[in-house]
């Protein structure tokens, strides 16, 4: 493994990152190196000093890697290669995350649930996909558990993040919900507090906390120990999910995480739970 994907995931600061403490020394390096690439192309689009053209060129230019070799290539590149042969990945799978990032450059709003479950599946079920055969797993079961999982994940991630977002110019709470709750785009923009929004939010953590559910009933029992990491990711954002939840969603003014105590704490359960 080349240093870069070493040190993108170490200043990634990333509770992903965190949960790779429960494998063993292959794997840890390995989904090290997956993380790196989700890292890299995660970047590429959220970067402020390319062009929308560029940035496509860049993705581009990624897909092509996946199948072969390139000049000028970065090292991550030919380590990414070598895990899809390793553990005989599909390349679509990997371009399949490619083409979730991508949708950030077309797409700032949904109008349905519907069609934002597609971004979730490209940018966080298709990670979750790849992860488990580098994590190792016998039940077939396992891999809607990470679809359910990626989607309660990024649906988290969408409920933390709505402050971001809307400084990014994006909102991925579905339109349909807005009206559901008759909160309108201009009062989010407006960043208006109120009893509609709370209702909102709820809602949308009810639709989170139903997909945890889902991916902790589908989970086998004869692979609960190789789903340690993912279980640990599980853990720390259901707290997260929890701690919102409790504070009404105060996403306007507060940036929510667990201190690096509680997620110590909920790693240690998981392993102890598990080992």
């Amino acid at each position: 493994m080349n240093v870069n994907a070493a040190t993108i995931t170490r200043q990634s600061n990333s509770n992903l990152a965190l949960a790779f403490i429960s494998l063993g020394r292959e794997r840890r390096r390995d989904i090290t190196i997956f993380y790196a690439f989700c890292r890299v192309i995660d970047d590429i689009v959220d970067s402020s000093e390319l062009s929308v053209a560029a940035k496509r060129l860049r993705l581009a230019e990624w897909r092509n890697m996946l199948r072969a070799a390139a000049a000028g290539e970065p090292a991550l590149a030919q380590d990414v290669r070598a895990l899809i042969d390793k553990y005989s990945l599909s390349p679509g799978m990997l371009e399949e995350i490619i083409a979730g990032v991508e949708m950030d450059l077309s797409i700032s709003r949904y109008a349905t649930f519907d069609e934002l479950r597609v971004y979730c599946y490209r940018v966080a079920s298709a990670v979750g996909l790849v992860s488990i055969e580098i994590f190792g797993y016998r039940n077939h079961a396992c891999k809607e558990y990470a679809v359910q999982l990626g989607f309660a994940l990024q649906m988290t991630n969408i409920i933390r993040d709505v402050g971001k977002d809307l400084r990014d110019g994006r909102i991925y709470l579905p339109q349909e919900d807005l009206a559901r709750f008759d909160y309108s785009e201009a009062a989010l923009q407006d960043r208006q507090y109120n009893e509609r929004f709370v209702r909102l939010m709820k809602f949308e953590a009810a639709r989170a906390r139903e997909f945890f559910m889902r991916a902790a009933g589908l989970l086998p029992r004869e692979d609960r120990r190789s789903m340690v990491a993912a279980e640990i990711m599980a853990s720390v954002y259901c707290g997260l999910l929890r701690r919102m939840e409790l504070d009404k969603f105060r996403v306007f003014e507060k940036e929510y995480r667990l201190n690096k105590l509680e997620k110590a704490g909920r790693i240690a359960a998981q392993l102890l739970k598990n080992f």
